[in-house]
């Protein structure tokens, strides 16, 4: 039967298909509204860029470089990939999948007060940054292997166009795409109320300076709601429990002393960072907020 140009019926499916992968191809537009989507709350694209201009401005240790940096969700959903320089070939090219690896590694390995339950659980939360994954990962360490779980799914992170990287629509935004990294640039995010909601993750320096890059981000974005407020008691961290600084739970820490018997070095908290090339600031960085 010849299709009728004067009726509409027929465009129906084809309007509905387009504007299906239209959603596909952008979920989080940072230029249009959230609303309801599974990154609700976070920051978005242009937030991001800002606040790793800023950071990585700011930052004066390591190799001056520019940065990348990805946020997730606390299901580890890739929510934004901002980079810092002119354009994407500035930084790294493969600092972009170490940021999204970084910042799923400490939304992973991290936890608020909502874990307790039943005499079980982390009563304040525990903030693992990446930076205190380092001395545990190694042959030897109570973790060795973490660094092998979790891995990442290159048809996420590898998919294109690359002309997209870096944008409020990055191929990454909408993805999990895995991946545990266990040196300094990535940290837990807490919104008030001490409740985590996802992870930040830096990278394009040394892991020192990304750390540090990372903790101005995550300062700058106002999810580093961590400290003690009235009956609530302050996130614990690595950085709080050995280096009694509650200020800064999951900063990165320089315990790691000459292993006399060969082989990787030995952290006296267990969670012991290696210093990097410019090492320094770090004491210095923002307290985080109640």
């Amino acid at each position: 039967m010849k299709r009728q140009l004067g009726s509409a019926a027929w465009l129906a499916p084809c309007l509905a298909l387009t504007f299906s992968l239209a959603a596909v191809a952008a979920p989080f537009d940072d230029d249009h509204d959230r609303g309801n989507s599974p990154c609700s709350g976070l920051p978005g694209y242009s937030e991001l860029k800002a606040a790793l201009k800023t950071a990585t401005a700011a930052e004066s240790s390591g190799l001056n470089n520019q940065m990348w940096a990805s946020i997730v969700n606390r299901d580890g959903m890739i929510c934004a990939v901002a980079f810092s320089g002119d354009n994407r070939g500035a930084q790294w090219p493969g600092s972009r999948l170490i940021s999204a690896q970084k910042a799923y590694t400490a939304n992973a390995f991290s936890l608020d007060p909502s874990s307790s339950s039943a005499g079980s659980g982390q009563v304040a939360g525990l903030a693992l940054s990446t930076a205190n994954l380092y001395s545990a990962t190694q042959p030897g360490g109570s973790l060795y292997g973490l660094q092998h779980s979790n891995p990442v799914d290159p048809s996420v992170g590898y998919k294109g166009p690359a002309s997209r990287q870096g944008t409020s629509n990055d191929p990454l935004v909408g993805e999990v795409m895995g991946g545990v990294n266990v040196f300094g640039g990535g940290l837990a995010l807490y919104a008030a109320g001490h409740t985590i909601v996802g992870g930040v993750g830096v990278s394009g320096d040394t892991s020192c300076a990304d750390h540090n890059i990372a903790w101005r981000v995550r300062n700058l974005l106002n999810l580093d709601h961590m400290a003690a407020s009235g009956s609530t008691p302050a996130v614990a961290g690595p950085a709080s429990l050995f280096n009694s600084d509650p200020t800064h739970p999951d900063n990165i820490i320089f315990d790691i002393i000459a292993n006399v018997a060969g082989g990787t070095g030995n952290s006296a908290s267990g969670f012991g960072h290696p210093a990097c090339l410019s090492t320094g600031g770090s004491a210095t960085l923002p307290a985080v907020r109640p």
